[in-house]
């Protein structure tokens, strides 16, 4: 393990290196004035001594830059005889340890022992990680969350089966691979899987998008097409948010579900399709029932099994899982070699609310990797409103969401999600899984400006 001592006097711990000769460690030393960082990266130091005179204890900055290049880096101090909170000051920068000068061997010894063996034990943590990682990916979908174990039950036992299925859930928390798993394992796994995302199709052309039509239909209809229904004949088709199709088009869906036969447009003859239809909605759709925007025989046709996706701030345990699986699958795109996540920006990552669930943590790890220079994600490398968690959290001055009350939460998490959709109302009402008029009175009861 290779030790670096920093000090404006190298030659005064000539004692250091001869008890460093068990070779368990491999001394090298610095001038403080030197190019000591370029010396940390070229030769992996994992331990720092830092000696500090009594000038340098007003500020830690050097520590925190050592932090900076790898928050794994160990690092002891070595300064004089200081008040407690001085030296709690340190140990909260990051330092492992404050030892009193003169240092003495017996003293050091223990210290550098016990970084040793923490050294193995995160080593095997990493190891344990990937293991445990590997061992709870069903069929793409991640999760030990007990929760998350019943939905796999769940879709184990439902796959085999041809019976409509409604996944529902917030945004983010993974429809899509639950839809893949279903097709994978069931029959129909040879056949087709057709994707039908409902909000990008504009309401006029949804009968022609999901049915077809035939030449000369209607204006510009200069060849026949086939729709998304007869596509997905003998496989499965997947309806993302289900509650954007228009209400007329949906006694059309209905007979399709009860007769498995649709007639394309300009078509007088009907065509029989053998489809295993999937649902999707991050709406309330009892709600929009009520409204009068949605059938409720529909509704019952195609909710035979409702699978219910938690999110993630209600499944804590899994963000571990997620951020080792996306890691694994950004390094592997951007050609890095980071081994993990620094115990700060990991806890960061397990008080933060999760507004867009697990694809907001996809794509913040995304970045992540993408911008890291280091062996290790850390906090340097989070977007800026998980870095002002972080710094606010250090500064002892704010644990996320512990001291505040469920209207200041929510209103708090309505702002996020109004940053996150650019001030849209529709899309942050998706997001929210409320209708807009919702939206809008919850911004009054808190007075968010809209």
């Amino acid at each position: 393990m290779n030790l670096l001592l920093l000090s404006d006097k190298p030659e005064s711990y000539s004692w250091l290196e001869k008890s460093l000769s068990s070779g368990k460690f491999r001394f090298h030393s610095s001038r403080k004035k030197g190019d000591f960082f370029s010396l940390i990266r070229k030769r992996g130091i994992k331990i720092v001594i830092l000696d500090l005179t009594r000038d340098d204890l007003s500020e830690f900055d050097l520590l925190r830059k050592i932090k900076n290049i790898d928050p794994l880096i160990e690092v002891i101090i070595a300064g004089p005889k200081v008040s407690s909170s001085k030296m709690a000051e340190s140990i909260k920068a990051g330092a492992n340890d404050y030892l009193i000068k003169p240092m003495k061997a017996e003293t050091l010894q223990p210290v550098l022992e016990k970084i040793k063996e923490k050294s193995y034990i995160r080593h095997e943590t990493f190891k344990l990680e990937k293991e445990l990682t590997e061992k709870y990916i069903f069929q793409g979908m991640i999760g030990k969350n007990l929760y998350m174990l019943e939905v796999v039950s769940l879709v184990e036992r439902v796959a085999r089966h041809s019976v409509a299925v409604l996944i529902t859930g917030e945004t983010g928390t993974g429809k899509e691979l639950v839809v893949r798993a279903l097709h994978n394992l069931s029959p129909r796994v040879d056949k087709n899987l057709v994707i039908c995302d409902c909000t990008a199709i504009p309401e006029t052309l949804f009968e022609s998008e999901l049915f077809g039509y035939l030449k000369g239909a209607f204006t510009g209809a200069d060849k026949a097409k086939d729709g998304l229904f007869k596509e997905a004949d003998g496989g499965t088709i997947f309806l993302d948010e289900i509650g954007e199709i228009p209400f007329g088009t949906q006694s059309k869906l209905l007979r399709v579900l009860e007769e498995h036969q649709f007639r394309p447009l300009g078509s007088n003859k009907n065509v029989k399709v053998d489809v295993r239809v999937v649902s999707a909605t991050s709406r309330d759709i009892g709600e929009e029932i009520k409204k009068g925007k949605f059938r409720g025989d529909l509704f019952h046709r195609i909710n035979i099994v409702e699978i219910r996706l938690p999110p993630l701030r209600k499944r804590k345990e899994d963000i571990p899982l997620f951020c080792s699986y996306f890691l694994k699958m950004y390094n592997q795109k951007y050609g890095k070699k980071i081994l993990g996540i620094s115990q700060r920006a990991k806890r960061i990552l397990l008080d933060y609310f999760w507004p867009g669930n697990v694809r907001q943590l996809e794509n913040i790890i995304e970045r992540s990797v993408m911008l890291c220079h280091e062996s290790f994600l850390d906090i340097k490398d989070l977007p800026d409103n998980l870095k002002e968690i972080g710094q606010d959290d250090a500064d002892g001055d704010f644990y996320p969401f512990s001291s505040m009350s469920l209207d200041e939460v929510e209103k708090r998490h309505i702002i996020e999600v109004l940053k996150k959709a650019k001030n849209n109302k529709q899309m942050a009402a998706r997001i929210l899984n409320l209708s807009r008029q919702a939206l809008y009175r919850k911004l009054n009861k808190h007075n968010i400006p809209f």
